[in-house]
């Protein structure tokens, strides 16, 4: 445990006390408006009880028209007293264990359902592929509405960090606007905006730019990146070590490697709706107990910024042989829905392992037997993720989590409760 337990500092200067980090994890967990209030500062009071060194936001989102999910965190235009209250007493929980806070800053472009945006956003107006009708066909951004995405980026950077966040985390991964930028699949336009993985990177390196001019020298910028999308003509990790080495002269304190979108939802260590088209995938990862530790291997030999990887990492041996092939922090993000003082377990040798709960949750067949395959794995799959909103709902409401629930259940009262805060907000 020594390793885990060891002190990290990033470039900026920023020390982390641990190799331990609560990754990013949606909350749905906004007052009217957007705002932060007391539901989310509970939430992360009690996590950052739980002795992970650092502690990153879900998904706090820079333009309301184009949320994640209802009940995100927005920061956009000028914030009142009030609000400015509420994401400083939201900094001041995620800080509350002694621990390093930052806040991932998103916007969620295609992928964002329709009952938030009827007429979603991406470079080029290429829909989803997903059963179910949960988003709408996109329309191509145009040119000045990019520009004017990158200033939103740096205006909710800078709100963020004067509220008391150690730093910011721009989100690049998993499908969401950045990311769908990278994504020759679906970035299809021919101006400085695509075509070469030079130009579909730009509105990346952009935003990371005016972030850091946004938030200065000492407070942490980190970027979260795909190491490949999955997909057949997609983001390919050939493109991810080309982005990091685009990185590495931006000034970044912290990588964190990811996988996936919602077309194929490697993120959540389950198969996509198409089959996946890189070897290293096949041949080790799905595997191994870390997701993406093949990939981060190669990033960490190419990269000079400090890596953080998530996904999958359940015990203290696997943490621990990442930490020593040059890992600079180890995150988790499920365990901790169902127990919060995980990381404070690890470190003290209390645990050596964390209960893999995705692999003991099963959605009775009698719910999903009549359905045919693809449309099975996409139900099976949201009703898992449920049971961790569901669990999150109650960090909020200051309850204890639930170590088990009907899957089904928790997916009705999920989606019930979804529309529910598309009502309110």
């Amino acid at each position: 445990m020594t390793l885990m337990a060891s002190p990290f500092t990033l470039p900026c200067g920023v020390a982390i006390a641990n190799r331990l980090a609560k990754a990013a994890m949606t909350e749905g967990l906004a007052e009217p408006g957007g705002r932060a209030g007391p539901r989310i500062a509970r939430a992360y009071r009690a996590w950052a009880a739980g002795g992970a060194g650092l502690q990153i936001t879900g998904n706090i989102m820079i333009d309301r028209r184009y949320r994640e999910r209802p009940a995100n965190i927005v920061v956009e235009g000028e914030q009142s007293a009030e609000a400015m209250a509420g994401l400083a007493a939201f900094a001041e929980a995620a800080k509350s264990g002694g621990g390093v806070a930052i806040a991932q800053i998103s916007h969620a472009g295609r992928q964002s359902p329709k009952i938030i945006a009827p007429e979603p956003v991406g470079p080029s107006a290429v829909a989803v592929e997903l059963p179910g009708g949960v988003f709408a066909a996109p329309r191509a951004l145009a040119d000045a509405e990019i520009t004017d995405i990158i200033a939103r980026f740096a205006h909710t950077a800078r709100c963020l960090a004067d509220a008391g966040f150690d730093g910011v985390q721009v989100h690049a991964a998993h499908g969401y606007l950045i990311s769908e930028f990278l994504n020759p699949r679906v970035n299809q336009r021919e101006d400085r905006w695509g075509g070469a993985l030079e130009n579909r990177a730009r509105l990346l390196i952009d935003t990371v730019r005016a972030v850091r001019k946004a938030v200065g020298p000492v407070r942490i910028v980190s970027v979260k990146l795909n190491s490949s999308d999955f997909q057949k003509g997609g983001f390919s990790f050939e493109d991810c070590l080309a982005v990091v080495a685009l990185l590495d002269q931006e000034g970044v304190d912290l990588i964190e490697i990811s996988g996936g979108n919602y077309e194929q939802p490697s993120m959540m260590g389950i198969d996509g709706l198409e089959p996946v088209f890189d070897a290293r995938v096949r041949d080790s990862t799905r595997a191994r107990e870390a997701y993406f530790m093949t990939y981060a291997r190669e990033v960490i030999a190419a990269a000079k910024t400090p890596v953080m990887v998530t996904g999958g990492f359940r015990t203290a041996k696997a943490m621990t042989e990442a930490l020593e092939d040059g890992v600079a922090l180890i995150g988790l993000a499920r365990p901790l829905c169902v127990d919060p003082d995980a990381p404070t377990k690890l470190l003290r040798g209390d645990w050596d392992w964390l209960p893999a709960w995705e692999t003991q949750l099963k959605v009775h067949p009698v719910f999903t037997a009549a359905l045919p395959g693809e449309l099975r794995r996409v139900v099976e799959a949201l009703a898992v993720m449920a049971f961790f909103y569901r669990n999150i709902l109650r960090l909020g409401d200051g309850k204890t989590p639930k170590r088990s629930m009907s899957l089904m259940a928790a997916l009705i009262a999920h989606q019930i409760n979804e529309r529910e805060d598309a009502r309110r907000m």
